[in-house]
C-alpha cells in the first residue's frame, strides 16, 4: 500500500463537510452595495418605528400621570367630606327642632361635636389642646400673651383656642398665655 491510501484526507473521507464549507463560502458572498444599504434602511426604518413607539408609550405615560394627579387634588378632600356630611345632617336638625329646653339641646349639641371628632379622627385631623402648666411648644403652640404666674416659666397658663394637625402637619397651632419669666 502506498502512503495515500494509508492516510486518506479528510475530503475525501466525508463529502458532506466539503459540500457545507462550499454552501457556507457561497453565503458569505460580498453583498452589493445597493443590497447594503436596502438592508440599513430596513434596519434605519425598524429602529425610527421603535423610537416613535417608545416616545409615544413615554407620552401617554406622562399625561396619564397628570391627569391622575389632577384628579388626586381634585378629589383628596372626598373621604373627608363624606364623614363630615353626618355632621350638616345633625346641624340642621337641630336648628328645625322645637326647642324644648337648654338641657336637651345641650346634649344634641354634645352628640354632635363627638360625630364631628369622630369625623376629624377618620380624617386624620387631630386636635392640639394643651393642659395648663405644658411646657410652651413653638411648634404646636401659638403665644398671644405672656402673663405672670407662679408656674414655672414659658409654660401654658390658659388655652385661648384648640389647634389642629393634619397627620403631624400642623393646620393651625393652638392659641395659649404663657407664663412670664421670673
Amino acid at each position: 500500500m502506498t502512503q495515500e491510501n494509508q492516510n486518506p484526507s479528510p475530503e475525501s473521507e466525508n463529502p458532506e463537510v466539503e459540500q457545507q464549507a462550499t454552501a457556507s463560502a457561497d453565503s458569505i458572498e460580498p453583498k452589493t452595495p445597493e443590497q447594503e444599504i436596502a438592508d440599513l434602511n430596513q434596519k434605519l426604518a425598524e429602529m425610527q418605528d421603535n423610537f416613535l413607539r417608545a416616545k409615544a408609550e413615554g407620552e401617554n405615560i406622562r399625561r396619564r400621570a397628570v391627569e391622575d394627579i389632577a384628579k388626586a387634588h381634585k378629589f383628596a378632600i372626598e373621604s373627608f367630606a363624606e364623614h363630615l356630611v353626618p355632621v350638616t345632617d345633625s346641624l340642621y336638625a337641630a336648628l328645625g327642632a322645637e326647642a324644648v329646653d337648654a338641657k336637651a339641646f345641650k346634649e344634641g349639641l354634645e352628640i354632635t361635636l363627638k360625630q364631628l371628632l369622630s369625623a376629624f379622627e377618620k380624617g386624620r385631623l387631630t386636635e392640639i389642646n394643651p393642659a395648663v402648666g405644658d411646657k410652651f411648644d413653638p411648634h404646636h403652640h401659638q403665644a398671644i400673651a405672656s402673663v405672670p404666674s407662679e408656674q414655672d416659666s414659658n409654660t401654658v397658663v390658659s388655652v385661648l383656642q384648640r389647634g389642629y394637625s393634619i397627620s403631624d402637619r400642623i393646620l393651625r397651632p393652638a392659641l395659649v398665655t404663657v407664663s412670664a419669666p421670673k
